[in-house]
């Protein structure tokens, strides 16, 4: 007898009632998808889309019809439609996982890299993105930042290597691909009210792990050390010390690589701390992370200086709004929970901070306790900012406190928040807005709070 021929993937969705969940960035990329393909789908949602091209289910009938169902990665486990959609025997999988599959189709030569953390994500893709570009790779950043997987890997580009930033969100819901090498930046609080707790939270981004042979991993980070201790793959670690055999770090000014090299005695000089912009502490470990994995995927090390020299941080991280009359006004809206926010506050020796917003479960004690010397003062803002105000009373007693409320909307919060701000700065301080919170309190995003900061500072203190 002859063997029927194995059906592709692709081909199978197009025989499949599927179920999009979430109709956000991720369920349009996979609509747009699907629709190209000829498929039978529809998008679930809690809410309604603003977007006239989606046509959004807010209730379903029945789940049971669906042969397979596409979750987007913010969603729960635990949310009742998807426990409906398991007791009824449908499929479920990740945007991720699924765009791996289709991958394994259409491109299967392409190379996966990827990184997350939970703070300096989209700065270390950026920066390996310019990397590869720098090489001469066609690459590109995707993932939790700009593009998504599944528009990555259908793009007519065709690219050698995907970047991928993966939240915590993603890495729970993925199983199946395999990445040439992987980042781990820092494990911090965050995302407790997802996860339930940070030990769920912790183990979610060690799970990357799993995933690969090659791992680049932070030397000064006591959580990636603990629990990728049993992890058995290739570990090659970065720090700010003088490197041993094995890992990337700092000598004198320079950044050197002593894990790729042809001998344990060499060492390579892959940039000088000079080429990273800002060169403050994180922003250089960002760079050693990203060195670290075009490394581990046989980028040469000039090629790796050029594209960090080349590369500048996104508006929100860390970006110089005005200095006007010895005073640094900076946004680092993108600082949304407290590890990024100390790291924010300890670049700069003298801050006015503008903190709160939505905590998402994490405490402000060791936030407080880290930098209270780096604080003349705080500006409290949004629904979770008495958190910050009570750490800062119980630890930092002495910082001066100012709680702005009864406002009329985003724009007189901070014309109001500047205008304090303004009054209370003198020559050798920073104002800087690096929240420790998610906006979505009194802001529509990190970037509106960014921008609307900006303008409240050109408006009240340039001129």
């Amino acid at each position: 007898m002859g063997s029927f021929p194995v059906m592709s993937y692709i081909a199978e969705l197009k025989a499949k009632k599927i179920l999009i969940i979430g109709a956000g960035t991720t369920g349009k990329a996979l609509s747009n998808y699907l629709k190209s393909i000829n498929s039978n789908f529809e998008i679930f949602d809690e809410v309604e889309s603003n977007d006239p091209s989606l046509k959004v289910l807010t209730t379903l009938a029945d789940s049971s019809i669906y042969q397979l169902a596409i979750v987007s990665p913010g969603w729960k486990p635990e949310h009742q439609l998807i426990q409906g959609l398991q007791a009824n025997g449908v499929e479920i999988i990740s945007e991720l996982d699924f765009a791996w599959k289709i991958k394994s189709e259409i491109n299967p030569d392409q190379k996966w890299v990827a990184l997350t953390g939970t703070n300096g994500k989209t700065t270390t893709i950026q920066m390996l993105e310019s990397i590869l570009i720098a090489a001469g790779v066609s690459a590109i950043a995707c993932g939790n930042v700009g593009t998504t997987a599944v528009e990555a890997v259908t793009s007519d580009k065709k690219f050698k290597v995907l970047a991928l930033e993966l939240s915590s969100f993603q890495i729970s819901w993925s199983s199946l691909p395999t990445y040439e090498a992987v980042a781990i930046l820092n494990i911090a609080q965050d995302h407790i009210d997802w996860h339930g707790s940070f030990d769920e939270y912790a183990n979610a981004k060690i799970k990357l792990l799993a995933h690969t042979q090659t791992a680049i991993l932070n030397l000064n980070d006591p959580e990636i050390i603990l629990r990728g201790a049993s992890w058995s793959g290739r570990k090659i670690f970065f720090g700010f010390d003088t490197p041993q055999s094995g890992e990337v770090g700092i000598v004198e000014e320079l950044i050197i690589d002593r894990a790729f090299v042809t001998s344990a005695d060499a060492a390579e000089v892959i940039a000088e701390i000079s080429d990273i912009k800002p060169a403050v502490p994180h922003n250089v470990a960002n760079a050693m992370a990203a060195a670290g994995i075009a490394l581990a995927i046989g980028v040469a090390h000039p090629l790796i200086k050029n594209g960090l020299s080349n590369f500048k941080l996104d508006k929100h991280r860390l970006q110089n709004v005005l200095t006007k009359d010895g005073v640094d006004w900076v946004n680092d809206s993108k600082a949304t929970n407290p590890h990024a926010a100390t790291a924010s506050l300890l670049s700069h020796l003298s801050n006015i901070w503008i903190a709160g917003g939505l905590a998402k479960g994490a405490k402000m004690d060791d936030l407080v306790l880290r930098t209270a010397s780096r604080i003349k003062a705080a500006i409290i803002i949004g629904k979770d900012g008495d958190i910050i105000a009570a750490a800062l009373k119980k630890h930092a007693p002495n910082v001066a406190l100012y709680e702005i409320s009864n406002t009329t909307g985003p724009n007189d919060l901070m014309d109001k928040v500047v205008t304090c701000a303004r009054d209370i700065a003198t020559m050798g301080d920073t104002v800087l807005l690096a929240p420790a919170c998610a906006s979505m309190d009194q802001f529509s995003s990190y970037a509106q709070r960014g921008d609307l900061f900006a303008e409240s500072v050109k408006k009240l203190v340039a001129n």
